[in-house]
């Protein structure tokens, strides 16, 4: 019988609620949640693809050790054994757990105590470090806690919403859309993005400041100079709820305007727009994600926008605020139960001696941690030199996400003793693990999330747990047993844990501490099944209800009032003669971290299928690169091959790379190994934004495309990108040098049998080769290869995968890689919600769809997920231009 699940979407900060649906013959399908506050039925391109990454294919479904299958108890024993032992011979601080934002609540809170409270180190941090913790950082600093203070519909209700370093059209698209809504139905709503690319997001915005890298802090202290110079700051709540405003005013007048112009690369016109704007608007929302946070400077600028707004006294109310857009399902969940090294669970602090026995005797813990542990980076250091012995690596993959990504890798190849728990046997990381443990994926797992503006909703499974897969809080526990305090980790479901966290929450809080859901410390079974979406916090006795925080003050620092913080316009981190470019790296709009989920879905693999770095044609023609030329990037500290995208949405002198994709999708492209292990030194956050990086064009004696039903193995060539296709796969190559038997290559990549032999041809005076090869009406695979950038219909060729082929004609016409004149070629993938593409678009127009609205009538791209509403304006644009023309 066909049953229905509410759950939340895993993929980015927003939180989703979703919808999933099982038929009777095991069919999986999603829709958005109505009833959600964060999304109201909407659901991005990826969340609506969530039922097609569902399957089994990669899966680790059994414990193993040294590569060979083990059971449970061998494989417990063994973690339980060696981390004890290193315990014993070299101390707490010798071990260490590096955990995840896609860990569920009740996941993070096991491995937190276990960890600091009965190990008695705090070595455990997360990939949130990576992007989220100048945001903690900067909100201690200024509230005295790890508050967000305000709710996504501020958005709604602003007379202006600042994006600053933030794609919000790509990674945080339900968002975006809420955000695009509001300003369709109220055009008086000023938007503005900042960012030093022209990204999707700046479609809908009225001002677009391309912002020199890292020049937040500067941008935000001359406004907060104009602010006070020009008295639009709010006196009276400045004196009764903060301090430090003279200090952070003196330190942000310290620089002219031609300084200020200098530091943001904005021209004075831009500068005075901005501060006009903002000073003569009340309802405020300044937005900031990754481009502010992955920084040397991140916490300085996170200080630096808070600054403005409690200047003005726009905090707290609705449609005012700063609001720290979360990059992953469940960092702020992380957060909320001490996931960073640097904190306890219940948001309270490791630093104060009154809070570390607070929870050592609601744990009944031996000795709760004294100091903070190692953050990521320092903890990969430590693993590097011998100061940890025995690492848990759990639901993430640092040897791709990390900076200086391949040193991580060395030093976990190095580690005495790994452990990685996942739900993909195969990653960069996995690889080097001596234990490997199958954790639940999403649809399996049973636990809670927290969003980007503090709403606490379930994941609920709605599919039984594959082969031996277990969740990543009952792996933790069970170690924590073997370990000799099994009294301590006695959980027997998510409930219990949920239950023990709310009831930490409460413990002597007395509102002392902004973190309080004590009203759900008695939740049962039952009631935890069917708890609906809540926003914290919920004390004990109270109901669900709306919450800002700060309109009135009653700050967490212990005399009430917050602190604006005088912060220094950094040094620039510039490029250099030997390396003249500055690298950005970031997300795609279709993909998710490192691909493990997303790279099986062909619709999402559509739109983006290979790596690429956005280059400027100035750039572009100086360095000698044309577009889809493969380029060769380089920092000191790595190297990466990319395919060129030459678009002057880029600044001059600025490249972007985004970090997905890794060593099982591609030859060379794990882009954090270029960055340059640089923290801020508040929070620890890596600098990801701003490396220095030289460019230049990858000479290949051929390129290739290829198609094959079957996946590619063992691809001998200088550079490959693999990629999901409908029916098989689709890849990419380039070769240093000709080979002379293509036909053998062929067989030993795509697992030809000797007897299939292909159709097609070589051309010597193009240097052009097409070979297609097939069994019965079916097309196995197909080979182009060029001196130049293969010209192939990628979506029509792509296709041929599903198509019969029964007479010559049509297999011919694959080797041609063009379909014949009845035939159409959608082009390349504009719309991934739809699976629509960039010739249909093309056609709709030349037909009279003149408008992102029409074309949405016509084809449906652009009517879900929205995100590819600019690329589609851009199209329109583009052919209404060259039909004046």
């Amino acid at each position: 019988m066909a049953q229905e699940v509410k759950t939340t979407c895993p993929y980015c900060g927003v939180g989703c609620g979703v919808i999933a649906r099982v038929g009777d013959d095991g069919a999986v399908s999603v829709k958005g949640d109505p009833e959600h506050p964060a999304n109201f039925g909407r659901l991005c391109s990826k969340g609506s693809a969530l039922a097609e990454t569902l399957d089994l294919d990669g899966r680790l479904l059994h414990p193993e050790i040294g590569g060979r299958r083990a059971g449970w108890s061998e494989a417990l024993d063994l973690v339980a054994e060696r981390f004890s032992r290193s315990i014993a011979e070299h101390g707490p601080d010798s071990v260490a757990f590096y955990v995840s934002g896609q860990l569920l609540t009740e996941d993070y809170y096991i491995a937190n105590k276990l960890m600091k409270g009965f190990i008695g180190s705090a070595n455990i941090d997360t990939n949130s470090r990576l992007c989220m913790s100048s945001s903690v950082a900067g909100h201690r600093r200024a509230f005295g806690s790890d508050t967000v203070p305000g709710a996504y519909e501020d958005l709604e209700l602003a007379e202006l919403v600042v994006l600053t370093g933030s794609n919000l059209a790509w990674c945080h698209p339900v968002l975006y859309q809420r955000l695009s809504a509001a300003k369709a139905n109220r055009p008086e709503m000023k938007i503005v993005v900042i960012d030093p690319r022209r990204t999707m997001t700046a479609d809908i915005a009225d001002m677009h400041l391309a912002i020199a890298p890292d020049g937040d802090v500067a941008l935000f202290n001359g406004l907060l100079a104009h602010l006070a110079a020009s008295g639009a700051v709010d006196r009276n709540y400045i004196s009764n709820y903060t301090s430090g405003f003279d200090e952070a005013v003196a330190a942000a007048s310290r620089l002219d305007l031609p300084a200020f112009c200098t530091a943001t690369g904005l021209t004075v016109a831009q500068l005075r727009a901005f501060f006009r704007l903002f000073e003569t608007t009340e309802k405020v929302v300044t937005c900031y994600s990754q481009g502010v946070n992955q920084s040397a400077a991140g916490t300085d600028k996170v200080n630096a926008i808070i600054n403005c707004h409690l200047a003005t006294g726009r905090i707290g109310r609705a449609g005012m605020g700063p609001f720290s857009l979360t990059g992953q399902p469940n960092a702020m969940g992380g957060r909320e139960v001490g996931g960073l090294a640097n904190m306890l669970a219940a948001h309270m602090d490791i630093e104060k001696s009154l809070h570390r026995d607070q929870v050592r005797r609601f744990w009944g813990a031996p000795a709760v941690a004294s100091k903070p542990g190692l953050k990521a980076v320092d903890m990969f250091h430590a693993v590097a030199d011998g100061r940890i012995q025995a690492l848990w690596i759990m639901a993430t993959n640092p040897v791709v996400s990390m900076p200086d990504a391949d040193a991580v890798e060395a030093a976990i190849k190095a580690c005495p003793f790994v452990v990685v728990s996942d739900i993909v046997r195969d990653t960069d990381t996995a690889r080097h693990a001596h234990v490997l443990l199958p954790s639940l994926g999403w649809g399996e797992k049973d636990g809670t999330v927290t969003n980007s503006e503090r709403r606490i909703s379930r994941q609920r499974p709605f599919l039984a747990a594959p082969g031996e897969a277990r969740p990543d809080w009952w792996q933790l526990a069970e170690v924590g047993r073997r370990m000799g305090f099994a009294a301590a980790f006695t959980h027997g479901s998510p409930a219990e844990i949920f239950a023990e966290h709310a009831a930490l929450s409460g413990f002597e809080n007395e509102g002392r501490r902004d973190f309080n859901i004590s009203a759900h410390a008695e939740i049962d079974g039952p009631a935890y099944d069917g708890l609906r979406p809540f926003q914290w916090p919920q004390p004990q006795g109270s109901a669900p209800q709306k919450k800002r925080f700060f309109a009135e003050g009653a700050f967490y620092h212990p005399d009430g009032r917050a602190r604006l913080v005088a912060v220094e316009v950094p040094r620039p981190r510039s490029a250099n003669d030997a390396f003249p470019f500055t690298l950005n790296t970031g997300r795609v709009r279709d993909h998710w971290h490192t691909m493990t989920r997303t790279g099986k879905s062909a619709r999402l693999s559509g739109h983006l299928a290979e790596p690429f770095v956005e280059i400027h044609p100035r750039d572009a023609k100086g360095a000698g690169i044309s577009d889809a030329d493969l380029v060769t990037l380089e920092s000191p500290h790595g190297a990466a091959i990319v395919r060129a995208l030459v678009t002057d949405r880029q600044a001059e002198g600025n490249l972007f790379v985004p970090m997905h994709w890794n060593d099982q999708f591609a030859s060379k492209a794990r882009i954090d190994a270029l960055v340059a292990p640089v923290t801020d030194p508040v929070s620890g956050q890596p600098a990801s934004k701003n490396m220095p990086v030289r460019a230049s064009r990858f000479a290949a004696a051929a390129y290739g495309f290829a198609v094959s039903a079957r996946k590619p193995q063992e691809l001998d060539a200088a550079y490959w990108a693999l990629a999901r296709a409908e029916g098989g796969w689709r890849v990419e190559l380039a070769f240093a040098e000709t080979n002379a038997d293509w036909l053998d290559w062929c067989r030993k990549t795509f697992a030809i049998a000797a007897g299939i032999e292909p159709i097609g041809y070589t051309d010597r005076t193009s240097g052009e080769l097409r070979l297609a090869f097939f069994e019965g009406d079916r097309l196995l695979a197909t080979l182009f290869l060029s001196p130049r950038p293969v010209a192939v219909a990628r979506s029509w060729a792509v296709s041929q995968l599903g198509a019969s082929h029964h007479n010559l004609a049509k297999r011919f016409a694959v080797t041609a890689g063009r379909p014949g004149a009845n035939t159409p070629d959608p082009g390349a993938t504009v719309c991934s919600c739809f699976s629509v593409g960039v010739n249909q678009i093309t056609a709709a127009v030349r037909d009279g769809c003149h408008s992102v609205e029409a074309v949405g009538e016509r084809l449906s791209a652009g009517t879900n997920c929205g995100s590819c509403r600019a690329e589609i304006k851009g199209i329109i644009n583009g052919c209404l231009t060259l039909a004046a023309e």
